[in-house]
């Protein structure tokens, strides 16, 4: 006899710590596990509801005090590269990409130290070891690919995104790189890049995870063309980003049951009470 785990998300809040983008604030996310069967369509529908995964949790800010925290996606059919992301395309042309399933190696984890040590030494992943870097790039019950970008004249790593395959696009779950080539703009160009793979696939998407506005590290989101925001409960294009304000008054949220009651679920699933 094949037992099988609840198909039926349950969803839980997180406990208020600090907001790691906006200073002075608190974050809460509302959160459910990936597990039993139709976690690829489960993975697809919530991410399409400003959800994000991490191994195996898909999560949402809920925050008590504003909605400054919004999902960001990329509409790849109203994208254009602008000139400075067009001489970025071509100051990485000589990269390889290469697509392999979710497993990590000894060279991944040495980018991703370097990154970290690098560019966020104070940040909530800093101490992350070799067998958590790990569990973070294996640990996925989805359709997931590590797209490695190598320099082939040096055989070097040089730039890593963990990537989930939607069924309406790209998602960029985590990416690093080579701290010591800003020339290069690597994070745009993986971004750019992305871009085109979906395009390749006949995805409309390329999800990039929160947009803060006011934030300088999420700052780099703002410069795509075709950015929309999950606001309000549905996608919103972004036409200027220096206009969009966030949201932070304490009643811009609705309760946690209300959204809950309002997340639409995979067709045969059903909230768990």
């Amino acid at each position: 006899m094949r037992h099988t785990l609840p198909i039926a998300p349950q969803f839980y809040v997180t406990a208020p710590q600090p907001c790691p983008y906006l200073e002075g604030r608190m974050e809460r996310k509302l959160f459910t596990a990936l597990q039993g069967d139709g976690v690829d369509q489960l993975n697809s529908s919530l991410s399409q509801q400003g959800f994000r995964r991490s191994q195996n949790v898909l999560y949402r800010p809920s925050c008590s005090e504003c909605s400054a925290c919004m999902s960001a996606r990329i509409d790849v059919s109203a994208f254009a590269p602008s000139r400075s992301q067009r001489k970025t395309l071509n100051r990485n042309r000589h990269l390889e990409r290469r697509a392999t399933s979710p497993w990590a190696t000894e060279d991944q984890y040495a980018l991703f130290r370097r990154y970290l040590d690098e560019r966020h030494a104070d940040g909530g992943m800093a101490d992350m070891d070799v067998f958590e870097y790990a569990a973070m790039v294996e640990e996925t019950p989805i359709r997931t690919r590590v797209v490695e970008y190598v320099d082939p004249e040096h055989n070097a790593l040089t730039a890593v995104s963990l990537t989930d395959v939607l069924d309406d696009g790209l998602s960029m779950v985590y990416s690093y790189y080579a701290p010591d080539l800003p020339q290069q703009s690597l994070g745009t160009f993986m971004v750019l890049d992305h871009i085109e793979i979906a395009r390749e696939a006949g995805l409309p998407y390329v999800y990039l995870g929160y947009w803060v506005p006011g934030s300088q590290k999420m700052g780099y989101k703002a410069k795509f063309a075709g950015l929309e925001v999950y606001f309000g409960g549905g996608w919103v294009p972004v036409k200027n980003p220096a206009a969009f304000e966030a949201d932070h008054h304490p009643l811009s949220n609705t309760p946690i049951a209300e959204q809950v009651a309002n997340i639409q679920l995979p067709q045969g699933q059903t909230r768990r009470r």
